[in-house]
């Protein structure tokens, strides 16, 4: 069951994103597909998965999708045969001027869709990440910070008013791109960081949203070949993504970035990170401060040889473009580790409260760890185990904090 919903997880994007651009309905894109999903499950076992999965989960949910429209379509037969075969038929598809718009993949075709400037940035996001990366509403509200039922109300408003807007499914015209390209940087991000950091199920890592959060970033620098903050993006999440090997011991627990062994971090994607860094120079938004921070991790020869003062520098400047209770939170360490641990959580004290953290262990987590390395292991103990209650910690987080309490 694992393994399939491994392959689903992977292949949904793609399968939504292609059937939604082919009937022009998300809605039906989305029920089709979950559909397949379903069907798969009961003849895959049975007769043994597909050599190429995502191929027969798009096929089987492209005759779903038609067998709705027929159903829900008052036309003709033959006028629907014919928006059919305009639409690409059941085997492939047209090559009208649709093709030939500049966004090439399916996925970034929905994401500047889904970035349509008649629904709010929130809703945005969560109709992207559900859409495109198959997150529950669970995740999507762990990813966020917001409730589970604030976020399914979300997603129902955000169709409602596609199907009763009329929004049309399409990208818009090239000129248009950039302002909704802001918003497709920041679904990418937030897929890769899903994947890099996941919010629930048993692993820490969730490969297939890592590599498609890289993926879709070099796909905007190849669309926006001049875009800075594109760069910057693909910057970040290659030069994170170089650690993602490292960041579980054989348990499955987290290993924290002081003592993973840089000797296995992944040069190849080192290189091609800070040549994207090159590339950003002088973008104005969040990505080239996170992507220096990100740097001078990649390449300091050691935890203890890292430059704090410039890493604080760019949490001033990433705090310059926008307030943020977890930028301040994780500025503490780099206080911490420049100034002493008690200037680190006097830092930390003054987000503490924030009710944007509620929902996280994030201050919690930060604070067991400072006073642990500042010798304080009994209150660092108090402080671990406040952070393992929370409702949102993920199993391999929870193996990370156990270890601790028990070193403590």
């Amino acid at each position: 069951m694992s393994q399939l919903d491994g392959v689903f997880r992977r292949e949904w994007g793609p399968a939504v994103a292609t059937i939604a651009r082919w009937s022009g309905d998300l809605g039906v894109a989305e029920d089709a597909v979950q559909d397949a999903c379903a069907q798969a499950l009961q003849s895959w076992p049975a007769d043994g998965m597909p050599a190429n999965p995502g191929a027969w989960l798009t096929t089987v949910a492209r005759n779903r999708a038609l067998d709705r429209l027929q159903r829900e379509s008052s036309r003709a037969g033959k006028e629907l045969a014919a928006v059919y075969e305009a639409r690409g038929g059941a085997t492939g598809y047209g090559t009208g001027a649709s093709e030939l718009h500049p966004v090439r993949d399916d996925e970034l075709r929905m994401m500047f869709t889904c970035a349509h400037p008649a629904l709010d940035r929130a809703s945005q996001l969560a109709l992207t990440l559900r859409l495109i990366s198959g997150l529950t509403v669970a995740e999507i509200a762990r990813a966020v910070l917001q409730s589970e039922a604030a976020v399914g109300q979300r997603l129902t408003r955000a169709k409602h008013k596609i199907r009763q807007a009329n929004i049309p499914l399409r990208v818009p015209p090239p000129e248009l791109l950039p302002e909704r390209t802001p918003h497709v940087m920041a679904c990418v991000y937030s897929v890769f960081t899903e994947g890099y950091w996941s919010s629930g199920g048993p692993s820490a890592i969730r490969d297939e949203l890592c590599d498609e959060g890289v993926r879709l970033a070099g796909e905007l620098c190849s669309l926006l070949p001049a875009d800075r903050d594109a760069h910057a993006l693909a910057a970040l999440v290659l030069l994170h993504d170089s650690r993602r090997q490292t960041r579980v011991d054989d348990e499955g627990a987290l290993v924290p970035l002081d003592e993973q062994d840089r000797n296995r971090w992944d040069r190849g994607r080192i290189a091609r990170g800070l040549d994207q860094l090159r590339l950003a120079e002088g973008a104005a938004g969040p990505y080239l401060p996170q992507a220096v921070i990100a740097a001078l991790h990649a390449t300091a020869p050691s935890w203890q040889l890292t430059d704090w003062s410039v890493i604080c520098q760019a949490y001033d400047r990433l705090l310059e473009l926008g307030e943020s209770p977890v930028v301040r939170a994780n500025r503490a360490v780099a206080v911490a580790f420049r100034d002493g641990f008690d200037a680190g959580l006097a830092a930390l004290d003054e987000v503490a409260d924030d009710p944007r953290l509620a929902r996280s262990n994030l201050v919690a987590s930060i604070r067991a760890d400072l006073l642990r390395r500042a010798g304080r292991s009994r209150d660092a103990k108090h402080w671990y185990g406040i952070a393992l209650e929370s409702d949102n910690v993920s199993a391999p987080a929870a193996a990370f904090l156990r270890r601790r309490i028990t070193e403590c």
